[in-house]
């Protein structure tokens, strides 16, 4: 059997960033055909509700519901899977929610408000969605911490209804996805998936009613459709696939930075995994390790793909060189295994979440440690952000001009609008003024 080989690529070489922009290269585009497929489930929705959302649900994930009640739970649904569940994960589930949910309480946004010299108050207030959707895969895996990781934000943000919709193939309900649920606050559950999940939460049915926001991942379906409504209702992200990008100078052990590549490697054969070293000999050392540790990953063909395919091993000059590559690829997940991780975070202007010191695998980032998981991909860090707290919350401007407030700013908002000739801004402006 052929041994893994990953793509090495050297700060040295001629061509190095033209191979390094390959690499990164990804047709994030939409496929026309997938996008006509939803487009015409999402018309159908629209048109047809709760009559069109039973269809795709029985036709897609293989069941026979008679009415939408079959596809929906309750809360006493979400309380009993918890309970069902061993008192180890329960555990699990609550630990982590907490870590996340005290996370999020340090991002939620305040009002304030000031008043000027002349008496006029200027402020902001800060005010809930009033009812958000949250999209959790289902199928062959369960993901208990993309519930934790939607819900417990838009519930620390005070959302008074927090909409969940998640596919059941074959009808089966996975326990620790709905206790997830139970603990995160989510309000009602609808067993839907797909496309026609997006389009219900979007336009609303009979059934399901019609959030502000949609936020989580989902197949390409998903995310055709979750483009297709954005403006009707809001979006988090269009999420490529996962990146995890390593910054090693050699001082942690070669396994664990191994291990940390393959965590990414095998959620999709199209996800990245790049390691950025000074040194070739750990280069080496870290292929070693790929090569011996393999065999025992039950998603070796996976990992395997993603590697071969869009992995790579860059060899940088010293470290100050390494940052500015980071920064250039704004990957998703950066870790800092270095000495001193401290002193070089300051370094990195581009990341969707970093990692820093040897002990911080990303792994635990995307279950406990607090942090939201769902972040930018696809260099899309340069100019986004984490999902959070203030994603589900809105920003309204107060503004209550005194009389000298009025006499003051009305004379500076009579020249701009007579600059732009729009007469009725620049009367309603003097008007005031003649009054006073």
């Amino acid at each position: 059997m052929k041994e893994l080989t990953v793509k090495q690529l050297n700060t040295e070489s001629p061509d190095f960033w033209s191979g390094l922009k390959q690499l990164l290269a990804f047709e994030a585009a939409q496929d026309s055909k997938t996008d006509q497929i939803v487009a015409d489930i999402c018309a159908d929705v629209q048109r047809r509700g709760d009559e069109a959302l039973i269809d795709y649900t029985n036709r897609f994930d293989g069941i026979q519901a008679r009415s939408m009640v079959d596809l929906t739970l309750s809360q006493d649904d979400l309380k009993d899977a918890f309970f069902r569940l061993p008192e180890e994960v329960r555990s699990a589930l609550e630990t982590a929610a907490a870590r996340v949910e005290n996370y999020h309480k340090h991002q939620k946004m305040q009002s304030w408000q000031y008043t000027d010299e002349d008496g006029t108050l200027l402020g902001q207030q800060i005010t809930p969605l009033d009812r958000v959707g949250i999209y959790v895969p289902g199928g062959k895996a369960a993901y208990p911490s993309s519930v934790i990781m939607n819900a417990m934000p838009a519930h620390v943000a005070g959302v008074p209804e927090i909409i969940m919709v998640v596919p059941t193939p074959n009808g089966e309900r996975n326990d620790i996805v709905l206790a997830a649920a139970y603990i995160a606050g989510v309000t009602r559950v609808f067993t839907i998936g797909g496309a026609q999940a997006v389009a219900a939460l979007a336009y609303g049915t009979q059934t399901v009613p019609q959030v502000d926001k949609i936020t989580g991942p989902g197949n390409a379906y998903v995310a055709a459709a979750k483009r297709r409504v954005f403006g009707i209702v809001g979006i988090d992200m269009v999420a490529g696939p996962s990146e995890i990008l390593v910054i090693a100078d050699g001082s942690t052990p070669a396994d664990w930075v191994a291990m940390d590549l393959f965590s990414q490697a095998e959620h999709d054969e199209i996800a990245q995994a790049v390691l950025i070293a000074t040194s070739q000999d750990y280069l080496d050392e870290v292929q070693a390790a790929m090569r011996r540790l393999l065999n025992d990953m039950p998603r070796r063909s996976i990992i395997e793909a993603s590697l071969c395919n869009r992995g790579a091993f860059i060899l940088a000059r010293d470290l100050d060189e390494a940052c500015e590559i980071a920064n250039y690829i704004a990957p998703e997940h950066l870790e800092l295994s270095v000495k001193q991780s401290e002193n070089w975070v300051g370094k990195i202007r581009h990341a969707g979440a970093v990692f820093m010191g040897p002990y911080t695998s990303e792994s635990l980032g995307d279950y406990c440690v607090g942090p939201n998981h769902v972040l930018p991909t696809s260099r899309t860090a340069r100019f986004s952000s984490p999902l959070g707290t203030y994603d589900f919350q809105k920003r309204s401007s107060l503004i209550r001009v005194s009389q000298e407030g009025a006499r003051k700013l009305g004379q500076t908002a009579s020249v701009l609008a007579h600059g732009e000739s729009l007469t009725a801004h620049a009367r309603a402006a003097e008007m005031r003024m003649e009054n006073l």
